[in-house]
């Protein structure tokens, strides 16, 4: 009896036309069952949108867990940093932390962010002085509570903010609250908040594997970071990002981080 005729282009002996499957129509029955019985993408969504295919190197395990120990090692290194060196930063680099953010995960890839860079001196110093007063208002008007308060005492913070006209770079992730289309049609984003944060960490691990240090800066309210740098309406900041290298003999809090016994569960 003839072998059925094969309808996955995954197979070398693949006729016609259709999206990859994950086993070959040639198969006896004592093979196993496909992994998928309903496979992505199908091929109605393959023809109507374009599909690549994803081939990155398969590593073996000890190449794996070998990459992943350095890659935590040289993660675990690093800290947020309040004491920046004014020296310069090029630009370059900046952009480079930037594009590799910009290779986050986002809700139906609405990629819902926009990065403001800035090194101007003026520009630093209006937002000090605006980051400054809402903090002030924070640490010394009580806007903070008592608790709050309580969980940062550790860390020394308070409303002075010099770091801000120091650092060589401010960089400002906006997240948008909705897409606004050159004919100025205005169209929904999804999972905003979630896109924005992921794209905040990769940001920051960008900059920590380049050499350079950074801190998640959020001063409460930040609607004065959308005036100074003349964001749209669609446009809310999410986080303030001082850029470059630490001041020589920087000091950080002797914190530890939680074991992986108290971050994860394996089921």
């Amino acid at each position: 009896m003839p072998p059925e005729r094969c309808t996955s282009t995954v197979c070398s002996n693949a006729s016609g036309r259709g999206t990859p499957t994950v086993y070959c129509s040639t198969m006896s029955n004592a093979e196993p069952p496909p992994l998928y019985e309903h496979p992505y993408p199908s091929a109605e969504l393959a023809a109507d949108h374009p599909f690549i295919g994803y081939r990155p190197e398969r590593l073996d395990d000890a190449t794996m867990q070998t990459r992943a120990e350095t890659f935590h090692a040289g993660m675990e290194k690093r800290r947020s940093v309040r004491m920046f060196a004014a020296d310069a930063v090029p630009r370059s680099l900046i952009e480079s932390a930037i594009a590799t953010a910009s290779t986050a995960p986002s809700g139906a890839h609405k990629q819902p962010w926009t990065f403001v860079a800035t090194d101007d001196p003026k520009l630093k110093a209006d937002i000090r002085a605006a980051a400054e007063e809402e903090e002030r208002t924070n640490y010394l008007d009580n806007r903070m509570n008592a608790e709050w308060q309580e969980a940062l005492a550790p860390l020394g913070t308070d409303h002075h903010k010099e770091f801000l006209t120091v650092a060589p770079w401010l960089v400002v992730l906006f997240e948008q609250r909705y897409e606004v289309r050159s004919n100025g049609e205005q169209r929904k984003n999804y999972y905003v908040k979630e896109s924005c944060g992921i794209a905040a960490g990769m940001f920051i691990a960008a900059l920590h594997h380049m050499g350079l240090a950074t801190l998640t800066h959020t001063p409460s309210p930040m609607a004065f970071l959308t005036k100074a740098l003349g964001r749209p309406a669609n446009e809310r900041p999410f986080v303030l990002f001082p850029v470059g290298h630490p001041l020589p003999g920087t000091l950080v809090p002797d914190i530890k981080r939680k074991p992986l016994d108290q971050v994860a569960v394996f089921m």
